[in-house]
């Protein structure tokens, strides 16, 4: 019962073979006992599911998406406990389409890490080695997926968050195209770059899943929704594929080699699919990541200011107003939430306004012109998703750059608010690593069949994720 995908559950229960009740206690026990610490808040019993496609599918969501009455923390302690009075859209589409709230899932705090160590409620351990880290921000969620602990789960992506951890989990994992799916409650990190995808265990299931997330929505000014339905992929073949092949992201330079072969491995197999491989420049790529860390530190310095202690969450204990500000931010706040605050209240202050933030968005519409132009000559663009496997916890945390350049082949597409997909496409020292495929603007469809068609040759068994949890 638990090795059905998503899609094959929803089936069987439509069909009348598979109790959801079951079902759901099922999953609920394996959560229940996670010891991979992939959940912060986990059902007590199986919600009556809505009629609908998705019907008594357990979902688990990241923490930082609003579920009424459900602790909603984005992993901060300025947050602990914090229930929410309604649920954030995205959330709220798949329960009214059948999909049952299983659990919330860690994260780094407010979605700023790329290990999942910066949660106030610990680090999440990577399911194929509980040594290394699963990626973040999304590493709960993700971690829950290739372990076996949900069918599927909600993510969130700003510079890499959902394709990150994906790749080092060995799963699905989409970032739609920036306003497919609205925002609305989720907890704001960087607001012209967040948004919410699925992590799933094959291609077919993040179809299904983004299906039903995607849409306008009153709630959010940028939310436009999907121009076309999204469908099943169902390509077989990728005869006239042209993907494009980077050179500044995929050349080699700073990918380990286990990585850049299984890269190679995987454009071979897209070449025995029919497709044909062309050299692409994006010129500006290599800046994305600095304008990345200027840009997004910038949004969250505006958008975590209403952490104040006044109307909700912590609030510290102080003599006069000013104090209970500072401390309770001081407290409330992790050290790369209060870097990345700090970062952006200065890029954003006078004297400096022009030198960084202006200058990081002049370079962010040069990434925009860049790919729309690689895009004239190509149908998608291909590179690994993150240069390494999943690095040992620890490593990294003492030194914000090394972890800031994990994202170094995810932000340029975050910035451009394109859709990318990562699938998983081999091993390196038995970890997995995973293939990034993004496409224009709305091209979700196209991508979705082409990484369909390339997970059918590379047959990537995630097996030993859900052994190695003891699942």
């Amino acid at each position: 019962m638990l090795d059905l995908t998503a899609a094959g559950a929803a089936r069987a229960i439509a069909a009348g073979e598979l109790d959801p009740t079951e079902l759901f206690e099922a999953y609920r026990a394996r959560a229940a006992a996670d010891e991979l610490n992939a959940f912060t808040w986990v059902a007590d019993a199986a919600p009556e599911p809505a009629d609908g496609p998705l019907r008594g599918v357990p979902l688990a969501v990241k923490d930082l998406f609003c579920t009424e009455g459900v602790p909603s923390q984005s992993g901060s302690r300025i947050l602990e406990g914090y229930l929410p009075p309604y649920t954030a859209t995205a959330v709220r589409r798949l329960e009214e389409a059948g999909a049952t709230l299983l659990g919330k899932t860690n994260q780094d705090e407010f979605a700023m890490g790329s290990s999942n160590e910066n949660s106030a409620f610990g680090p999440v351990l990577n399911p194929w080695d509980r040594t290394r880290v699963p990626g973040g921000s999304s590493g709960g969620s993700a971690a829950a997926v290739a372990a076996g602990l949900a069918p599927w789960a909600l993510g969130t992506d700003t510079g890499g968050s959902i394709r990150q951890p994906a790749a080092l989990c060995g799963i699905v994992g989409l970032k739609p195209t920036y306003g497919s799916v609205s925002r609305y409650g989720m907890i704001a990190f960087a607001s012209s770059l967040d948004q919410a995808g699925p992590f799933t265990r094959d291609v077919t299931d993040a179809a299904l899943l983004y299906r039903h997330m995607a849409g306008a929505d009153p709630q959010d000014a940028t939310a436009v929704g999907h121009p076309d339905t999204i469908a099943l992929p169902s390509a077989q073949r990728l005869d006239g594929v042209r993907l494009g092949v980077p050179e500044e992201l995929a050349g080699g330079e700073g990918l380990e080699p286990g990585v850049l072969a299984a890269f190679e491995a995987a454009l071979q197999h897209a070449r025995d699919l029919g497709a044909v491989i062309e050299q692409v420049s994006l010129p500006t790529a290599p800046k994305a990541l600095s304008a990345y860390y200027v840009l997004a530190p910038a949004e969250c310095s505006s958008n975590l200011s209403r952490f104040d202690g006044v109307r909700y969450g912590m609030r510290a204990d102080a003599d006069d107003l000013d104090s209970m500000y500072t401390e309770t931010r001081h407290d409330g706040f992790g050290p790369e939430v209060r870097r990345r605050i700090l970062i952006g209240t200065y890029a954003l202050s006078s004297g400096y306004y022009d030198a960084y933030y202006a200058t990081a968005q002049r370079v962010r519409t040069l990434i925009v012109r860049e790919f729309e132009q690689a895009f004239t000559q190509v149908d998608a663009i291909v590179t690994p998703t993150s240069p390494t496997i999943a690095f040992e916890l620890g490593s990294k945390t003492a030194d914000p750059l090394a972890m800031y350049l994990n994202d170094v082949l995810t932000v340029p597409m975050s910035l451009a608010g394109i859709p990318a997909i990562s699938i998983p496409c081999g091993l390196s020292e038995g970890m997995p690593v995973g293939l990034q495929i993004a496409g224009p603007a709305f091209s979700e469809n196209r991508l979705l069949d082409t990484a369909y068609a390339l997970e059918q040759v590379l047959e990537f068994d995630g097996s030993p994720a859900r052994v190695g949890a003891g699942a």
